[in-house]
């Protein structure tokens, strides 16, 4: 089976969610036999340069870039307004990844054309023109649903003004994509359920970002007696933004009063300046990290304060794997399953996250074996070639029916 996946950005490296689902999903599929082609924008935002890609990360047959310069200005926010159309999603169209898509289309005879988020469905109709290849989506969030969470908990009320007026012209989009395309896979069931809820009427499957577990070394396990706590994620996305800045202002001055020597390390690509402002003596920014799951291991909580977004947190996932304590919020631990108390912390106010923070730090025993269950917890549930073989199946089933729709044996 021939697969062509389609991508916003490059997946590498390793240091947040999405690369991550791209490059763990796509090395899964290499691994059961499928031959995996890439074609991404390369942004000015998330540039690559492929040379400095390692040779034991790529899984891929072929890989096609496109530069596009997609960074956020006023100027593009206003047209887009006075157009009445979405900045967030006009910023991911490029005629010239869709002439590159075009020849390598023609070019190659793929199965299937995997779009990583809808945003890449603005290519839809270019592929159903110069292929037969069956289209799936892989939604790794409902967007809308994001972006009317963030809205919904912004302060600033024209910045909420502007997100719910963007998140009209993104819903309508969201809808009609995913009804075009032949197959939607979602990270979680919940969020397929969500998108039939809101119309979604044509074939669907869950399937979450599988680990290879034995890749997480858990044999560094930090005593709960290091007075340290760890937050790591993309640092460009508003919910982490957000998140972080709640936890600072909100639960962290409690904590560092009963705890004088406690240090908060933050790390994730693309930090603002103005975050860089909170760094004290005992909250530390790092930036972007060369090695995620190293940084996760050096800390023996990891916090996730997401208020908005939806899908799986992949950081939660790996923190979980690497037999951290993780402290989230019920919208962190969406589509995981995992329950409070037995495999993380669950916490939605800040009181709630200064009793967890507390109690890691004094009940050392339970707190053990919330590590390891949580850590099992990924090994039996997030099992990456299980979920490949499971998806790759259902492209093998998306391909026989239409073959015999065309009266191919």
């Amino acid at each position: 089976m021939k697969i062509l996946i389609l991508s916003k950005k490059f997946p590498f490296p390793l240091t947040e969610g999405e690369p991550i689902a791209i490059s763990y999903l796509s090395r899964s599929l290499h691994d059961a036999g499928c031959s995996i082609s890439l074609l991404f924008l390369n942004t000015s935002k998330h540039y690559f340069e492929i040379s400095n890609f390692p040779k034991e990360e790529n899984f891929f047959e072929e890989i096609f870039s496109v530069e596009v310069n997609n960074d956020i200005n006023i100027y593009g926010a206003l047209k887009s307004m006075l157009k009445g159309t979405s900045y967030m999603l006009s910023r991911f169209y490029s005629q010239e990844y869709a002439e590159q898509l075009k020849e390598v289309l023609i070019k190659n005879d793929f199965d299937i054309v995997q779009l990583e988020t809808i945003y890449m469905a603005h290519y839809i109709p270019t592929i159903r023109k110069y292929t037969d290849a069956k289209v799936s989506i892989r939604a790794h969030n409902v967007e809308q649903v994001i972006w009317e969470r963030v809205a919904y908990n912004s302060r600033f009320i024209f910045k909420k003004w502007y997100l719910n007026y963007q998140n009209k012209f993104l819903r309508a989009f969201e809808l009609k994509k995913v009804n075009d395309c032949d197959l939607l896979v979602t990270i979680t069931e919940d969020d397929l359920l969500t998108f039939k809820e809101l119309g979604f009427r044509k074939e669907g499957i869950s399937i979450p970002v599988g680990f290879h577990s034995n890749e997480y070394n858990t044999d560094y396990k930090p005593s709960l007696d290091q007075k340290s706590i760890a937050f790591i994620g993309a640092l460009d996305w508003m919910p982490n933004q957000d998140g972080i800045v709640w936890f600072i202002e909100n639960v962290w001055p409690d904590l560092i009063f009963e705890f004088p020597d406690l240090q908060l390390h933050i790390a994730g690509k693309n930090t603002p300046d103005w975050l860089k402002q909170f760094s004290s003596e005992n909250i530390l920014i790092h930036g972007q990290v060369p090695d995620a799951k190293s940084f996760i291991t050096q800390h023996p909580i990891l916090i996730a304060p997401l208020f908005s977004g939806s899908g799986i947190k992949i950081k939660v996932l790996e923190g979980l794997a690497l037999g951290r304590v993780v402290v989230t919020t019920s919208v962190g631990v969406e589509g995981i399953k995992a329950e409070n108390e037995k495999e993380l912390l669950i916490a939605d106010t800040a009181e709630q996250f200064i009793s967890a923070i507390k109690r890691c730090f004094v009940d050392n025993t339970e707190l053990l074996k919330i590590r390891e269950a949580g850590r099992k917890h990924i090994c039996e549930e997030f099992d990456a070639a299980y979920l490949a073989d499971r998806l790759k199946k259902k492209y093998l089933n998306l391909i026989n029916d239409s073959n015999k729709k065309r009266g191919f044996n």
